[in-house]
């Protein structure tokens, strides 16, 4: 799991990562990345909507997203905002489908300028 300390939480932080950072889609998701300013560590949040699935299955969405983020948080600047949306190809995807897009959408959004 991602550390306390790293987990979004307040819906104002959501809408600032989703609108006013970059954007990078993937089939089976989307990630907003806003670059902050401040020595407070990256926090990281995860959108799974009901057009994934039913309960079960988007809890399962988002703890396999949690999983792959604990091991990619230290790429992330210092005080950033990183939204994980998950699209309805998320459900069925493998992890590995998962990392291979969550790997091309965060390289995508932090060698930009």
């Amino acid at each position: 799991m991602l550390p306390s300390a790293s987990r979004m939480r307040r819906g104002d932080e959501f809408a600032e990562a989703i609108r006013r950072g970059r954007r990078a889609g993937r089939p089976s998701l989307v990630v907003h990345f806003r670059l902050g300013e401040g020595d407070l560590p990256p926090l990281v949040g995860f959108v799974v909507s009901k057009a994934v699935g039913g309960a079960v299955v988007r809890n399962q969405v988002k703890r396999r997203l949690r999983h792959l983020m604990r091991a990619r948080i230290h790429l992330l600047p210092r005080g950033s905002l990183l939204v994980v949306r998950a699209n309805p190809p998320a459900a069925s995807a493998s992890s590995e489908h998962l990392a291979a897009d969550l790997d091309v959408a965060l390289t995508r959004l932090l060698r930009r300028p």
